[in-house]
Protein backbone atom coordinates (compact mmCIF):
# COMPACT_ATOMS: atom_id res chain seq x y z
CA UNK A 1 0.00 0.00 0.00
CA UNK A 2 1.43 3.24 -1.18
CA UNK A 3 1.97 6.53 1.11
CA UNK A 4 -1.14 8.50 0.01
CA UNK A 5 -3.30 5.30 0.90
CA UNK A 6 -1.76 5.09 4.60
CA UNK A 7 -2.66 8.44 5.24
CA UNK A 8 -6.32 8.06 4.51
CA UNK A 9 -6.17 4.63 6.82
CA UNK A 10 -4.94 7.33 9.35
CA UNK A 11 -7.43 9.86 9.27
CA UNK A 12 -10.37 7.54 9.20
CA UNK A 13 -8.38 5.84 12.00
CA UNK A 14 -8.08 8.83 14.05
CA UNK A 15 -11.72 8.88 14.30
CA UNK A 16 -11.37 6.70 17.17
CA UNK A 17 -9.97 9.01 19.73
CA UNK A 18 -7.45 7.24 21.83
CA UNK A 19 -10.19 7.12 24.85
CA UNK A 20 -11.98 4.83 22.45
CA UNK A 21 -9.25 3.12 21.89
CA UNK A 22 -8.53 2.66 25.32
CA UNK A 23 -11.56 1.55 26.32
CA UNK A 24 -12.25 -1.08 23.60
CA UNK A 25 -9.11 -2.80 23.85
CA UNK A 26 -9.69 -2.71 28.25
CA UNK A 27 -13.49 -4.04 27.76
CA UNK A 28 -12.49 -7.66 26.40
CA UNK A 29 -11.05 -10.44 28.90
CA UNK A 30 -7.51 -10.08 26.62
CA UNK A 31 -5.44 -11.99 29.03
CA UNK A 32 -7.35 -15.46 28.11
CA UNK A 33 -6.68 -14.98 24.61
CA UNK A 34 -2.81 -13.46 25.35
CA UNK A 35 -2.16 -17.23 26.95
CA UNK A 36 -3.11 -18.81 23.94
CA UNK A 37 -0.46 -16.82 22.26
CA UNK A 38 2.31 -18.18 24.57
CA UNK A 39 4.62 -19.64 21.79
CA UNK A 40 4.31 -16.92 19.98
CA UNK A 41 5.84 -14.81 22.68
CA UNK A 42 8.29 -17.65 23.88
CA UNK A 43 10.00 -17.48 19.82
CA UNK A 44 9.79 -13.86 19.75
CA UNK A 45 11.62 -12.85 22.83
CA UNK A 46 14.04 -15.82 21.81
CA UNK A 47 14.93 -14.41 18.50
CA UNK A 48 15.76 -11.13 20.10
CA UNK A 49 18.03 -13.13 22.38
CA UNK A 50 18.54 -10.19 25.42
CA UNK A 51 21.84 -9.92 27.03
CA UNK A 52 21.52 -8.90 30.91
CA UNK A 53 20.69 -5.37 31.41
CA UNK A 54 19.79 -4.58 28.46
CA UNK A 55 17.05 -1.40 27.80
CA UNK A 56 14.02 -3.30 26.19
CA UNK A 57 10.24 -1.25 25.12
CA UNK A 58 7.37 -3.48 24.57
CA UNK A 59 4.63 -1.79 22.60
CA UNK A 60 1.54 -2.50 23.07
CA UNK A 61 2.11 -4.48 25.63
CA UNK A 62 -1.27 -6.10 26.28
CA UNK A 63 -1.39 -7.84 29.56
CA UNK A 64 2.70 -7.88 29.67
CA UNK A 65 3.62 -11.49 28.39
CA UNK A 66 6.02 -10.70 26.08
CA UNK A 67 7.27 -8.22 28.78
CA UNK A 68 7.21 -10.35 31.45
CA UNK A 69 9.41 -13.25 29.53
CA UNK A 70 11.79 -10.44 28.44
CA UNK A 71 12.47 -9.58 32.09
CA UNK A 72 12.76 -13.32 33.09
CA UNK A 73 15.41 -13.48 30.47
CA UNK A 74 17.01 -10.53 31.99
CA UNK A 75 16.18 -7.34 30.16
CA UNK A 76 15.65 -4.40 32.16
CA UNK A 77 12.50 -4.34 30.64
CA UNK A 78 9.33 -0.88 30.23
CA UNK A 79 5.91 -2.17 28.48
CA UNK A 80 3.56 0.69 27.32
CA UNK A 81 -0.48 0.03 26.49
CA UNK A 82 -2.81 2.76 25.38
CA UNK A 83 -5.55 0.76 27.92
CA UNK A 84 -5.50 1.50 30.82
CA UNK A 85 -7.49 -1.72 32.09
CA UNK A 86 -4.48 -3.74 30.10
CA UNK A 87 -1.96 -2.08 32.30
CA UNK A 88 -3.47 -2.97 35.55
CA UNK A 89 -4.07 -6.79 34.50
CA UNK A 90 0.12 -6.46 33.28
CA UNK A 91 1.33 -4.77 36.96
CA UNK A 92 -0.57 -7.25 38.74
CA UNK A 93 1.51 -10.17 36.80
CA UNK A 94 4.31 -8.61 36.43
CA UNK A 95 5.14 -6.49 39.49
CA UNK A 96 8.70 -6.27 38.09
CA UNK A 97 8.02 -4.87 35.02
CA UNK A 98 8.03 -0.60 34.73
CA UNK A 99 4.17 -0.45 32.64
CA UNK A 100 3.30 2.93 31.28
CA UNK A 101 0.17 4.27 30.01
CA UNK A 102 1.32 5.52 26.39
CA UNK A 103 0.46 6.10 22.97
CA UNK A 104 3.09 4.35 20.10
CA UNK A 105 1.98 6.47 17.45
CA UNK A 106 3.77 9.44 20.12
CA UNK A 107 6.13 7.56 22.60
CA UNK A 108 7.21 9.47 25.60
CA UNK A 109 11.28 8.15 25.48
CA UNK A 110 14.13 10.04 24.73
CA UNK A 111 15.70 9.04 20.75
CA UNK A 112 18.09 5.93 20.94
CA UNK A 113 16.46 5.26 24.44
CA UNK A 114 16.52 1.05 24.29
CA UNK A 115 18.38 -1.51 22.96
CA UNK A 116 15.36 -3.65 22.08
CA UNK A 117 12.24 -3.02 20.99
CA UNK A 118 9.09 -5.94 20.46
CA UNK A 119 5.28 -6.02 19.73
CA UNK A 120 3.56 -8.98 19.73
CA UNK A 121 0.24 -7.98 17.60
CA UNK A 122 0.44 -4.76 19.33
CA UNK A 123 1.34 -1.62 17.75
CA UNK A 124 -0.14 -2.95 14.32
CA UNK A 125 -3.68 -2.08 15.39
CA UNK A 126 -2.34 1.91 15.41
CA UNK A 127 -3.95 4.00 12.59
CA UNK A 128 -1.10 6.05 11.95
CA UNK A 129 1.09 3.23 10.35
CA UNK A 130 3.89 5.80 9.64
CA UNK A 131 4.12 7.30 12.41
CA UNK A 132 4.41 4.44 14.14
CA UNK A 133 6.87 3.15 12.26
CA UNK A 134 9.36 6.42 12.96
CA UNK A 135 8.46 6.17 17.19
CA UNK A 136 10.09 2.78 16.98
CA UNK A 137 12.75 3.90 14.79
CA UNK A 138 13.52 7.10 16.77
CA UNK A 139 13.52 4.86 20.21
CA UNK A 140 15.36 1.60 18.80
CA UNK A 141 19.50 1.98 18.86
CA UNK A 142 19.58 -1.68 18.91
CA UNK A 143 16.94 -4.52 17.81
CA UNK A 144 13.35 -4.82 16.61
CA UNK A 145 11.26 -7.70 17.10
CA UNK A 146 7.46 -8.08 16.45
CA UNK A 147 4.17 -10.09 14.91
CA UNK A 148 2.05 -9.17 12.83
CA UNK A 149 -0.93 -11.09 10.93
CA UNK A 150 -1.66 -11.46 7.64
CA UNK A 151 -4.82 -10.64 5.90
CA UNK A 152 -7.03 -14.15 6.10
CA UNK A 153 -9.10 -14.13 2.68
CA UNK A 154 -11.24 -16.56 4.48
CA UNK A 155 -12.73 -15.05 7.28
CA UNK A 156 -13.29 -11.50 5.04
CA UNK A 157 -14.74 -13.69 2.74
CA UNK A 158 -17.30 -14.56 5.82
CA UNK A 159 -17.56 -10.51 6.75
CA UNK A 160 -18.19 -10.07 3.31
CA UNK A 161 -21.07 -12.03 3.62
CA UNK A 162 -23.27 -10.32 6.50
CA UNK A 163 -22.27 -7.07 5.03
CA UNK A 164 -19.31 -6.52 7.20
CA UNK A 165 -15.46 -5.85 7.71
CA UNK A 166 -13.12 -7.47 9.74
CA UNK A 167 -13.48 -5.75 13.28
CA UNK A 168 -10.19 -4.94 13.16
CA UNK A 169 -10.53 -2.77 9.98
CA UNK A 170 -8.24 -3.37 6.87
CA UNK A 171 -5.13 -1.67 7.89
CA UNK A 172 -3.93 -3.95 10.68
CA UNK A 173 -3.44 -6.81 8.02
CA UNK A 174 -1.20 -3.71 6.15
CA UNK A 175 1.53 -4.91 8.47
CA UNK A 176 1.28 -8.77 7.02
CA UNK A 177 2.42 -8.01 4.25
CA UNK A 178 6.50 -7.94 3.63
CA UNK A 179 6.23 -5.39 1.18
CA UNK A 180 4.33 -2.83 3.53
CA UNK A 181 6.94 -3.75 6.32
CA UNK A 182 10.03 -3.39 4.25
CA UNK A 183 8.76 0.42 2.98
CA UNK A 184 7.87 0.95 6.21
CA UNK A 185 10.79 -0.35 8.28
CA UNK A 186 13.29 -1.16 5.89
CA UNK A 187 15.34 2.24 5.76
CA UNK A 188 16.11 2.17 9.34
CA UNK A 189 16.12 -1.88 10.13
CA UNK A 190 17.95 -4.75 7.98
CA UNK A 191 14.91 -6.78 8.48
CA UNK A 192 14.32 -10.59 8.61
CA UNK A 193 10.54 -11.16 7.72
CA UNK A 194 9.25 -15.16 8.18
CA UNK A 195 6.07 -16.01 7.69
CA UNK A 196 4.28 -18.41 10.43
CA UNK A 197 0.86 -19.83 11.47
CA UNK A 198 -0.39 -19.70 14.64
CA UNK A 199 -3.51 -22.88 15.26
CA UNK A 200 -6.05 -21.63 17.43
CA UNK A 201 -7.56 -24.78 18.70
CA UNK A 202 -10.71 -25.74 20.44
CA UNK A 203 -12.91 -28.77 20.91
CA UNK A 204 -15.41 -27.18 19.05
CA UNK A 205 -16.20 -24.75 16.71
CA UNK A 206 -18.49 -22.87 19.61
CA UNK A 207 -15.25 -22.87 22.04
CA UNK A 208 -13.81 -20.95 19.71
CA UNK A 209 -16.31 -18.60 19.12
CA UNK A 210 -16.83 -18.14 23.19
CA UNK A 211 -13.25 -17.77 23.31
CA UNK A 212 -12.84 -14.88 20.35
CA UNK A 213 -16.41 -13.36 21.40
CA UNK A 214 -15.45 -13.39 25.04
CA UNK A 215 -11.52 -11.96 24.69
CA UNK A 216 -10.82 -10.77 21.05
CA UNK A 217 -11.68 -6.68 21.91
CA UNK A 218 -12.72 -5.63 18.25
CA UNK A 219 -14.40 -8.98 17.59
CA UNK A 220 -16.34 -8.88 20.94
CA UNK A 221 -17.40 -4.93 19.85
CA UNK A 222 -18.67 -6.00 16.57
CA UNK A 223 -20.54 -8.71 17.83
CA UNK A 224 -22.29 -6.54 20.48
CA UNK A 225 -23.10 -4.12 18.09
CA UNK A 226 -25.01 -6.27 15.12
CA UNK A 227 -28.82 -7.09 16.07
CA UNK A 228 -29.95 -10.20 17.49
CA UNK A 229 -31.07 -11.55 14.22
CA UNK A 230 -28.00 -11.10 12.46
CA UNK A 231 -25.63 -11.80 15.70
CA UNK A 232 -27.61 -15.06 15.87
CA UNK A 233 -26.90 -15.90 12.23
CA UNK A 234 -23.19 -14.56 12.23
CA UNK A 235 -22.61 -16.73 15.27
CA UNK A 236 -23.76 -19.95 13.27
CA UNK A 237 -21.82 -18.67 10.40
CA UNK A 238 -18.63 -18.48 12.31
CA UNK A 239 -18.86 -21.71 14.12
CA UNK A 240 -19.39 -23.11 11.09
CA UNK A 241 -16.48 -21.62 9.52
CA UNK A 242 -14.29 -23.05 12.56
CA UNK A 243 -15.88 -26.27 12.31
CA UNK A 244 -14.14 -26.67 8.71
CA UNK A 245 -10.60 -27.08 10.44
CA UNK A 246 -11.95 -29.55 12.80
CA UNK A 247 -9.08 -32.56 12.89
CA UNK A 248 -11.11 -36.19 14.53
CA UNK A 249 -12.00 -34.49 18.08
CA UNK A 250 -10.25 -30.94 17.60
CA UNK A 251 -10.56 -28.52 15.93
CA UNK A 252 -7.50 -26.68 14.86
CA UNK A 253 -8.50 -23.37 13.02
CA UNK A 254 -4.87 -21.55 11.55
CA UNK A 255 -4.06 -17.98 11.18
CA UNK A 256 -0.61 -16.98 9.71
CA UNK A 257 1.11 -14.07 10.96
CA UNK A 258 4.75 -12.53 10.05
CA UNK A 259 7.69 -12.78 12.54
CA UNK A 260 9.62 -9.73 12.17
CA UNK A 261 13.32 -9.02 13.14
CA UNK A 262 15.67 -6.12 12.39
CA UNK A 263 19.24 -4.76 13.15
CA UNK A 264 19.27 -0.82 13.54
CA UNK A 265 20.87 0.38 10.42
Amino acid sequence: MGRAERADHARQGARLTATDAALLWGSADYDALALRFARVHDELVERLAPREGEQWLDVATGTGAVAARAAAAGADVTGIDIAPGMIEVAREQAPHVRFHLADCQALPYADASFDIVSSSFGFIFAPDHEATAAELARVCRGRLGFTSWEPNPGLGELYRAFGLDSPEGRAPFEWGRRGDVEELLGAAFALDVEPRTWILEGATGEDIWQLWSRSAPPFKAMVAGLDDGLREAFHDAYVAYCERYRDRDWVRVPRRYLLVVGDRR
